[in-house]
């Protein structure tokens, strides 16, 4: 027998009116983003949202979850504007991690931690990257080798962000050496806190410390921790790295409230140019029709790919379109800023009457960018073999057991 669903503009009717009874207004706590005390907010806010009954809108209702379309998910998140909201829980526990284990996980995980995500109990981060890998993901060393019904996990990854917060981590390790290198590895959800884990902090040129590396020393698993199947890790991670492009380009289903910042937007550059008192000159009243046209553009893209997605006339991996348009737009806007800015964005102090401490930093993480979500010469490899179906590009080591493969020292 079916549930008959809610209409739409019952739902968002629904939602405003318990967001301006229930939420606070944005802005209503000060808390740097690299903080405990931010994250135990996020993890405050994720409740309220919980037992107020909007976490989790397009989780099946069975895992915690409310079970709505993609359409009452974007309702929501416009309603929420102008409230403070977990943003932080956005990317990667509920859009990456949460959406995988959906995905690949066995019924016991499901049970286990989606819930516990949607009520702001757990938050997850991504174990990918290692110091020694660069891009190619699938080179990877950080090895999981079997002792008898155990798994012992040792090596070490590195970009994770906000790891030293998270309660579990999807990690990416090889339990296979003889096969090629795609074939032998295998995705475990890891206890952060676990013994023989250590996590460090890294402090960025911008003094935020969010990223973070692991150490893995004799980490002892189960085969209950294992997601998705043994050595086949790459088809979970592939899964996985679909879910970050759709959450940095916009068009994952799974986000609440905002999109991730990327960059100044048109309205800031407004009121920027205005603040400097150069509002009427030519060259930035064009930057700043080419801000709010490129933001048309984008906005337009992120639904229709994402329309495109949810129909099955797009693979998943298409979301790479937009999380190459989106850091694409970012770069040039937050170019626009610097020039509107000018001297003003590298030497702003405390009491200057023109707020400018934000464009430089933006500017200090441009290049972030263009590795969030993967690299945009990854994004272009997406989307030529997986989107357009094109031949894949070259690679030595193709076909040749990860054993034999020569290691650089």
């Amino acid at each position: 027998m079916s549930t008959e669903i809610e209409p739409v503009a019952e739902f968002r009717e629904r939602a405003r009116r318990w967001l301006r009874e229930n939420m606070p207004p944005e802005g209503a706590t000060d808390l740097k983003p690299d903080t405990d005390e931010a994250w135990d907010r996020a993890r405050q806010l994720q409740r309220m949202l919980f037992d107020g009954g909007f976490a989790g809108i397009g989780f099946p209702v069975e895992y915690g979850g409310r079970g709505l379309t993609f359409d009452h998910q974007q309702a929501f998140t416009e309603e929420s504007i102008g409230y403070e909201m977990p943003l932080m829980l956005n990317v990667p526990t509920l859009a990456i991690c949460a959406a995988t284990v959906l995905d690949l996980g066995t019924e016991e995980q499901k049970r286990a931690h989606l819930p516990a995500v949607l009520r702001g109990d757990e938050i997850m981060v991504q174990l990918l990257s290692e110091p020694r890998g660069g891009s190619d993901l699938a080179g990877l060393t950080t090895r999981a080798d079997r002792d008898g019904e155990r798994w012992v996990l040792n090596g070490s990854k590195i970009w994770s962000s906000g790891a030293y917060a998270a309660d579990y981590g999807l990690c990416l390790a090889r339990t296979n050496w003889e096969v090629t290198k795609h074939r032998g590895l295998t995705l475990f959800l890891v206890p952060v806190h676990a013994e023989g884990v250590t996590v460090q902090r890294i402090k960025q040129v911008t003094g935020s410390t969010e990223f973070c590396q692991e150490f893995f020393d004799d980490v002892e698993l189960s085969d209950a921790d294992v997601l998705g199947r043994v050595d086949a890790g790459w088809e979970a991670a592939s899964r996985l790295l679909d879910h970050e492009r759709a959450a940095l380009g916009g068009t994952s289903p799974y986000t609440s409230g905002a999109r991730p910042h990327l960059g100044a937007e048109a309205n800031e550059l407004v009121e920027l140019a205005k603040a400097t008192g150069q509002w009427q000159e030519r060259r930035v009243r064009e930057d700043v029709g080419e801000a709010r046209a490129m933001n048309v553009v984008r906005d337009q893209l992120i639904a229709h790919v994402t329309a495109a997605i949810v129909a099955g006339e797009l693979p998943p991996s298409a979301g790479a379109v937009t999380r190459l348009f989106s850091a694409e737009n970012a770069w040039t806007q937050t170019d626009m800023a610097v020039r509107i800015a000018g001297a003003n964005a590298a030497t702003h102090h405390p009491g200057d009457p023109v707020d400018t401490e934000k464009v430089g930093l933006d500017y200090l993480f441009r290049a972030a960018w263009s590795l969030a979500g993967g690299s945009t010469e990854m994004a272009r490899n997406v989307i030529s073999e997986r989107v357009l179906g094109m031949p894949r590009e070259f690679a030595a080591d193709r076909d040749v057991p990860f054993n034999q493969v020569k290691q650089g020292r």
